[in-house]
């Protein structure tokens, strides 16, 4: 037999029994071409069109639009609300032990349009309702927490007198567990400010019914029946408003002055002025964009948040829910039950256009949506029961319903839940 042939280390030899390094197919070859260039030369596009799919509110976890991207923590949350709650619909419920939150006498911040009871109201009714959602619980006001998140901050509520009551709850639910001597109000002209000196923390409210600048922004002498808004003008009251850490907007009633709102083209210094009248809805869609396009400029998403309070109904027509021509919420202390119940007051043409500028932003804020909710309250407004800043005639003595103010709201009441629902949506969004 013969010996076995010496083996030979060559290439060719050992190719039968190692791996065959794998070549790159020419079609995909090709193909990774094509993907790079077309990447390269529409990617700006591609951007966009993923840009669209930005969450239009601040959503919470479980709606994020990709299945598996995170979304962004917002500034202040520490939790999250349950899953498939919608904190803004639900019912109220009688709560005779948590309610109210603070009694009237306790809070000395109270303006006098809003002490019902000191002027003389005989039911407290109207403070013993909690709000409770449908398929959740709100999370209970804490007010420790609350300052200590503002702690070194600044917290901003501007609009109208609406807005000027919800601050005012606010510094109610929060004043008790401040010292005496830590703690101050004082007003310089449009800006009022409450100091929590101790957290080196302010809660502010800003004097500006349209956010735009108008001829109806003293904070003092304001009733103008022919009101005008400059168009453009945010800047002149958004200055004041940088360096808010929490921004809480609302502008609503103002603009409710008929069917066309005056719009200045030019500014009110200008001898010739230049006015057009622009149909409601217009004119508030420019308002709504003007302060999306601020926020936009001017806020910090990351270390900021914003919240858009919707319209405050007014229950000035009885016939709304079925009472009496004439009546009014004049000697109303029960809620209306009617769960689809919306008063003629809340236009819902004004919420379409909220839904559709807030629907094609991309800016961060969250809407607190109070309008449903509120119009049950038939029960919670002043109506008679407030300071009247003029002498009442014989005529309007005789006839409550003529001077029931069915705009602003009893405080304690009403507007400490709309905080409470603030208090929900910045730390359990």
């Amino acid at each position: 037999m013969k010996p076995s042939s010496p083996i030979s280390f060559t290439s060719s030899s050992l190719a039968p029994s190692l791996p065959r390094k794998h070549r790159l197919s020419p079609y995909l070859f090709t193909l990774l071409i094509f993907i790079f260039f077309v990447s390269v030369l529409y990617g700006e596009d591609f951007m966009c069109i993923f840009g669209q799919l930005e969450p239009t509110f601040s959503l919470r976890p479980s709606q994020a639009t990709e299945k598996n991207k995170k979304p962004q923590k917002l500034a202040f949350a520490i939790g999250k609300t349950e899953e498939n709650c919608d904190v803004f619909s639900g019912k109220w419920v009688r709560d005779e032990v948590s309610r109210p939150p603070y009694q009237e006498w306790e809070c000395p911040y109270i303006q006098p349009q809003l002490t019902c009871q000191e002027h003389g109201r005989p039911d407290k009714d109207y403070q013993l309702w909690r709000w409770q959602p449908n398929h959740c619980d709100l999370p209970s006001f804490n007010a420790t927490l609350m300052l200590e998140t503002l702690r070194g901050k600044r917290m901003m509520y501007v609009g109208d007198s609406l807005n000027r009551g919800m601050f005012v709850s606010m510094i109610c639910l929060l004043h008790r567990i401040i010292p005496e001597d830590q703690k101050s109000i004082k007003t310089f002209g449009s800006l009022t400010v409450f100091t929590a000196k101790e957290y080196n923390a302010t809660i502010e409210f800003y004097w500006a019914p349209f956010l735009l600048e108008s001829n109806s922004d003293d904070a003092i002498v304001h009733r103008i029946s022919d009101r005008v808004v400059r168009k453009g003008s945010i800047n002149k009251h958004g200055r004041h408003w940088k360096g808010a850490d929490i921004i809480v907007f609302n502008t609503y009633l103002w603009w409710m002055t008929g069917l066309k709102m005056n719009i200045l083209q030019g500014s009110f210094d200008d001898k010739e002025k230049v006015i057009a009248e622009v149909p409601t809805e217009d004119a508030y869609r420019m308002g709504m964009k003007s302060m999306l396009r601020w926020v936009k400029n001017n806020m910090d998403r990351k270390k900021t948040r914003v919240f858009f309070t919707s319209m405050s109904p007014t229950h000035a027509k009885g016939i709304d829910w079925g009472g009496e021509p004439g009546q009014n919420c004049y000697n109303q202390t029960t809620l209306i039950e009617d769960p689809n119940y919306w008063g003629s007051d809340c236009r819902k043409s004004i919420m379409k256009v909220i839904g559709e500028v807030f629907g094609r932003s991309k800016t961060p804020i969250t809407l607190l949506n109070i309008t449903q909710m509120s119009n049950y309250r038939r029960d919670a407004h002043t109506s008679i029961y407030k300071k009247q800043w003029s002498p009442l005639t014989a005529e309007q003595l005789e006839n409550p319903t003529s001077y029931a103010d069915c705009v602003h709201w009893c405080l304690p009441g009403l507007q400490d839940t709309w905080n409470e629902l603030l208090f929900a949506e910045l730390f359990y969004p």
